[in-house]
């Protein structure tokens, strides 16, 4: 048994030798950083949206307990519903009234005693052919709908049946008249229009007229135009006052032509909307580099009226923060063809780069304050000193003529000695 058991035991040895030896010859590599980072890579942070691109709401009503209130203004609440519920509140209302009218129908029937005199000749039920509540479901069916086949009829010895029916006609016209306006009314809703009202995927801001201007592009895709259309913008960013009040989601208005009448649209072709960024405008002090760093969002809302129906039509869209291009504007889209524009919608989204200054609105006010102080300084200065030369070279010339007409007083002085002397001498010789 011990030879047995050496024999047994022996392979384990060897195994574990092997091992050992095997890990013993394996050389040890030094770890590399490439391969293992000491750190995960940061994911990007996600933007969170108050409008979607889409133009939907990022907001969810929650632990709202005031329900009757939705019950009170049904019918709103029934067209805001998905098309799935709409569908099914439709089919459930229609048959539960003929539900309900057929068990009335079948009870006058049973009361009667309609149901044990069928087939009698000498008894007049209240409706013709009504042997049971299926007859009954469908006799309400016929009345509620105004289908009349003709093979039940209600008799004029039933005043119950008669009063039932005249209830059940004006009934089923109110059910009929509130679910077919529901269902009409959603239909029609030109929430779908907005679909083919397209807004550029960014926004841009570069000069215009000398001034920074923050820019985007607007378009219609039908050939039905919008009436009416016009634009507006807000800024959605959270803001904290002077005396520490925290304002989550702050919503300033972002001028985009009100007071020229710019932001009422006349939409046939793309329209680049412009908001010139002024002392006013909330993007006075933002520059190139705190663009990045900002957190905020613009929705751009375009409403106007459908031409085919005359209804509202509102779409929405918003730009982050990442999505505003410093430095760049829109690639033109309207080319003229032969005896007509075309509109190239390849080129909605496109832009280009152009010579833009990376400082705030503010600062390039400043600068340009200070340049025409500075040529002023340098003109009167210039002034100045070609006035001085002027008054210098005047004052030489005076001088010069003075000394020439003193110079030439001193040759006739000179001239007049000499002839005096010359008269003397000739005196004295004779």
């Amino acid at each position: 048994m011990n030879e047995r058991e050496q024999a047994q035991n022996l392979p384990e040895v060897q195994m574990d030798s092997d091992v050992e030896s095997r890990l013993s010859l394996r050389p040890s590599k030094p770890p590399n950083p490439q391969d293992s980072p000491p750190f995960p890579p940061k994911k990007p942070p996600s933007i969170q949206r108050y409008v979607r691109k889409d133009g939907k709401c990022n907001v969810h009503q929650g632990n709202v307990r005031e329900t009757h209130r939705f019950l009170s203004d049904i019918f709103t609440t029934l067209v805001d519903l998905r098309w799935r519920f709409s569908l099914f509140i439709f089919v459930l209302v229609y048959t539960l009234t003929w539900l309900f009218f057929g068990l009335i129908w079948w009870l006058i029937a049973y009361l009667r005693g309609d149901l044990e005199h069928e087939g009698d000749p000498r008894w007049t039920p209240c409706v013709n052919n009504l042997n049971g509540f299926v007859s009954a479901f469908l006799f309400s069916i016929e009345t509620e709908t105004t289908i009349g086949y003709g093979h039940r009829v209600i008799t004029d010895q039933c005043l119950e049946g008669i009063l039932l029916l005249l209830v059940q006609s004006v009934l089923g016209s109110i059910v009929n008249a509130f679910m077919v306006g529901c269902m009409f009314v959603k239909i029609s809703q030109p929430k779908k229009r907005a679909e083919t009202l397209v807004f550029s995927s960014s926004a841009v801001i570069s000069m215009r007229d000398g001034q920074l201007c923050l820019m985007f592009r607007v378009g219609d895709l039908r050939s039905s135009h919008i009436v009416e259309a016009s634009i507006r913008a807000k800024l959605v960013r959270s803001r904290q006052t002077r005396e520490g009040e925290f304002i989550p989601l702050h919503q300033t208005d972002v001028d985009v032509g009100f007071g020229s009448g710019d932001d009422r649209l006349f939409l046939v072709s793309p329209l680049v909307i412009c908001h010139r960024i002024g002392p006013r405008s909330p993007f006075w002090d933002i520059s190139k580099d705190t663009l990045s760093r900002e957190s905020l969002e613009i929705v751009v809302i375009l409403e106007g009226m459908v031409e085919a129906t005359g209804m509202t039509c509102q779409a929405r869209s918003s730009y982050v923060a990442s999505e505003i291009k410093w430095g760049y504007r829109f690639t033109p889209v309207l080319t003229l063809e032969d005896g007509f524009y075309e509109v190239d919608y390849n080129s909605f989204h496109q832009i280009y780069e152009t010579h833009t200054p990376t400082c705030s609105a503010r600062e390039l006010f400043e600068s340009q304050i200070r340049t025409p102080r500075l040529s002023l300084s340098c003109s009167a200065e210039s002034r100045n000193r070609t006035s001085a030369i002027s008054l210098s070279c005047s004052t030489a010339s005076q001088l010069s003529q003075q000394v020439r007409r003193r110079g030439n007083e001193n040759q006739e002085e000179q001239l007049e000695r000499n002839g005096d002397l010359a008269n003397v001498e000739d005196e004295s010789k004779l």
